[in-house]
């Protein structure tokens, strides 16, 4: 277990190497400069000299291997640099906003496992008849409604039915809860439900194929009780693909919520993308994309490590 450990730790260093060296030269190919939206934007009119010293100022005159040793130097000690366009510290401007956006993945991922995992088992073990088929449109309804679409529903139908709609200003839970539950509870289920749907689904498939595997009919065949047929044998390993579509997901969520931030009015990791984007402020966008990154690496080293506990198999090899 420890081999496999270590094994799974060091395959994470050239994965981030790579990412870093991608995102860096996929940047300088894409059209548009930071100085010319910040000074000639409105149509002001700037000297070049003025445009060069700004580019100076920022370090963008340096040739790119200089820009890349800089950027991979600052990349090894967490130092993101300045953003180019607030010059704001880039870590300041990204925890401000990561503490909404993971919360509101970490309730979209519980209501998701909290729905989707008992109501995918249920439509499994009662394949066929009326539940499974009310499950299912209901994974499919989920399935097809956009996110953003449900939330606008869910904002209309507060303000018509109660007159209120969800703050606007952010509450940290740690300062008060119920305020910050009220503000973040809402995206939450409008994301949860689409993310519940696609576990419900994993979870029917994989419990089905699992309940058709030779030992599924032994355990059967020595009279084991169905439940703990169903909850020692079926479940552990119809829950490994499972687990992947919940961990994918839930990283996904961390920048992948643009959409439902605007609904919503939350000033999250996906609206500082966007907008880093359109100004082109590289360090920005760099930083946010190792974030992203960062957080499929590790859920994907957390996954692993869930299935070398629940299939010794796995760690064996």
């Amino acid at each position: 277990m420890l081999a496999y450990l270590v094994h799974r730790l060091l395959l994470m260093i050239p994965t981030l190497l790579s990412v870093a060296v991608l995102v860096f030269l996929l940047l300088r190919v894409m059209p548009g400069d930071v100085v010319e939206l910040k000074l000639k934007a409105d149509g002001a009119a700037v000297s070049e000299q003025t445009l060069m010293a700004e580019r100076k100022r920022l370090g963008l005159e340096k040739p790119l291997s200089g820009q890349l040793v800089d950027w991979l130097v600052g990349l090894a000690t967490l130092d993101f640099g300045i953003s180019m366009w607030t010059e704001d510290r880039v870590s300041h401007e990204v925890a401000i906003r990561l503490e909404l956006s993971l919360e509101v993945a970490i309730l979209a991922a519980l209501v998701a496992v909290a729905i989707g995992i008992p109501l995918g088992t249920v439509a499994a073990l009662h394949r066929g008849n009326w539940i499974d088929h009310v499950i299912r449109v209901f994974a499919f309804a989920g399935l097809a409604t956009p996110s953003f679409w449900l939330g606008m529903l869910v904002i209309l139908t507060l303000l018509a039915l109660f007159a209120w709609s969800p703050p606007v200003t952010f509450t940290p839970f740690y300062r008060d809860p119920l305020a910050n539950l009220a503000q973040l509870v809402w995206p939450s289920l409008a994301v949860g439900y689409r993310y519940s749907a696609m576990v419900m689904r994993m979870t029917r498939s994989t419990l089905l194929e699992v309940l058709q595997e030779d030992y599924i009919r032994t355990a059967r065949a020595k009279g084991v009780h169905e439940r703990l047929v169903v909850m020692r044998h079926a479940m552990r390993n119809a829950l490994l693909p499972v687990i992947t579509v919940v961990g994918l997901e839930f990283a996904f969520l961390i920048g992948g919520l643009v959409v439902t931030e605007q609904v919503f009015n939350l000033n999250g990791i996906g609206k500082l993308f966007v907008d880093a984007t359109l100004h082109a402020d590289y360090t920005m966008v760099q930083a946010l994309v190792m974030l992203v990154a960062g957080f499929f690496i590790v859920v994907n080293f957390i996954v692993d490590m869930l299935y070398a506990l629940l299939d010794p198999r796995v760690r064996h090899r």
